[in-house]
């Protein structure tokens, strides 16, 4: 598998650092407790940890409004307890990508400062500023993904900036040579520190219509959905200029040998793979988000892979998202039964998977009571379920009350103590021994890794495919559904079944039996 770069070959696994290790004691995560649990990580089998944003901010949406693109938010810690994680991480074999957040800035952020301070003032441009309409109101229809209008009016200068998220996230003006130089110096900066990539927030969101024109209304709007459904975004997402920024992007990295560049890019297929490039000069992975709301039926996932799989260009090399901090836990939207079903559909596929702190553990959505929200899109928005406290409640470590080991403070937000690392290792039929299991066979089986993917087909509840790599065969058999079901397979041996007891066993070729929610790989 030399031929291939680390990131094909590897597994990323995302880490939310508010909750991922306490070292302090205050009750939010840090890097030096990050630091202290990645032996875990290289444990797991996994290659590379994705953190998400560490920097400087007054954390209106917890780091995602930055005020400083190069330092370290001293609740995380510091530059040198950074190079520390860096460090101890490459020593282990783990690469570290960081969370890249160049859409929009904190309104605290000194570019901002300077931009409102005055209309002549240099870095005016650096943001997206506008006259009101004739009737003094926003300077169109555009709206906030956080809820209301995207326009906030400034009284020192007499116009409106625009924020595609919170009014503290002004958005930066890509169009602007100026703003383009300087994110690339970020990005340098942090390269010269020894990170391995980099996975770019909401990249499909980077460039506006340079008209401003006004959103069309959107007919398939429901009731009930956040604000920015009522329109179809026409004008605010996905422009063709944001191309010209992503190969920017990608010819920054590759001056610094074998990095990679993930971009946050929520549309479908057919838009999605256009951010790979022309030619590879486009991210090396538009992440693929579509089991993050997919029905769970063999039918619709069979579909899903097989469309996605034709849809990629020859030289693109595919991914797999399962969670994220963004939504709700595997485990909650399909059962505990099904999450290692999912497992095993994740690690098999072609491509590279993302893992999400904690589904490793099987880890649900905590339970958040009215006065524990911390996250603004449900401030924002309450009773519409676009809060996402649930997701992001802290790692479970051990069976200790009550902060499973996170912390020994008050938790920033409350920690579910049903599972942990410590409850679950050694057992041989816990999630976390599954996920072990589906690692080490990754790491050890080329057609899982840079195989073919073939005859991917549904029958019933059950989805079915093989991998291919020269003269090596696998057959994965996923049951989606709470009954036996008898499945055609061809001969071989399984060598991971999610029912105890089951690897090492003789399938014939025909009729073969699936428990119920039985995942299995076999060698045929």
């Amino acid at each position: 598998m030399s031929e291939l770069a680390w990131w094909q070959r590897g597994v990323i696994y995302q880490i939310y650092p508010r909750s991922f290790q306490d070292s302090n004691g205050d009750g939010i995560g840090d890097l030096a407790g990050i630091t202290s649990r990645l032996s875990y990580l290289a444990e797991l089998g996994v290659n590379a940890v994705w953190i998400s944003p560490i920097y400087p901010s007054p954390m209106a949406d917890f780091g995602y409004d930055v005020a400083d693109y190069c330092n370290i938010d001293p609740m995380f810690g510091t530059l040198a307890d950074f190079k520390q994680l860096v460090d101890r991480a490459h020593d282990l074999g783990l690469k570290v990508l960081l969370d890249f957040v160049p859409n929009h800035s904190s309104d605290r952020h000194p570019w901002f400062e300077e931009s409102r301070a005055s209309r002549d003032n240099p870095k005016r441009d650096w943001y997206l500023w506008r006259d009101p309409a004739p009737d003094g109101g926003p300077p169109n229809n555009w709206l906030s993904r956080m809820g209301g209008s995207a326009w906030e009016w400034d009284a020192r200068t007499g116009q409106y900036y625009y924020h595609a998220f919170l009014r503290e996230q002004p958005d930066l003006n890509w169009r602007n040579p100026q703003v383009r130089r300087a994110m690339d110096d970020v990005l340098r900066f942090w390269l010269d520190r020894g990170v391995d990539g980099f996975r770019v927030d909401v990249l499909w969101l980077l460039i506006k219509d340079a008209q401003f024109r006004d959103n069309p209304p959107n007919p398939a709007y429901e009731p009930g959905q956040p604000d920015h459904h009522l329109q179809v975004q026409r004008y605010t997402e996905d422009q063709p200029e944001v191309h010209e920024i992503v190969r920017s992007m990608r010819a920054t990295l590759d001056a610094y040998g074998e990095r990679v560049l993930i971009g946050e890019i929520y549309l479908p297929v057919p838009q999605l793979v256009r951010y790979y490039g022309a030619n590879g000069d486009g991210a090396d992975m538009p992440f693929n988000f579509q089991l993050l709301n997919a029905t769970w039926h063999a039918g619709d996932i069979a579909r899903m892979i097989a469309d996605y799989d034709s849809a990629l260009p020859e030289h693109a090399w595919p991914n797999w998202v399962l969670g994220n901090h963004d939504n709700p836990r595997v485990a909650s939207r399909v059962g505990a039964a099904q999450a290692r079903v999912a497992a095993v559909l994740l690690l098999t596929l072609r491509g590279t998977p993302t893992l999400y702190y904690g589904d490793e553990l099987g880890m649900t959505d905590g339970v958040i009571s009215p006065d524990q929200v911390q996250d603004p899109a449900e401030l924002r928005q309450p009773g519409i379920g676009q809060g996402r406290d649930p997701e992001r409640t802290p790692m479970q470590w051990d069976a200790a009350l009550p902060n499973a080991g996170f912390t020994t403070g008050r938790s920033w937000l409350p920690v579910a103590t049903e599972t942990s690392v410590q409850t679950q290792d050694g057992d041989a039929s816990s999630m976390l021994s599954l996920y072990r299991r589906l690692l080490e066979l990754r790491r050890s089986n080329a057609a899982l890794v840079q195989g073919s993917i073939e005859h991917v087909a549904a029958y019933g509840d059950v989805l079915t495919y093989e991998r291919h790599y020269r003269n090596q065969r696998l057959w994965i058999a996923l049951n989606m559904g709470a009954a036996d079901a008898q499945v055609q397979s061809p001969a071989g041996i399984v060598l991971l079944s999610t029912l105890p007891g089951r690897d090492g066993q003789r399938l014939v070729n025909g009729m073969n039996r699936l428990a119920p929610a039985e995942a299995l790989i076999a060698s045929i």
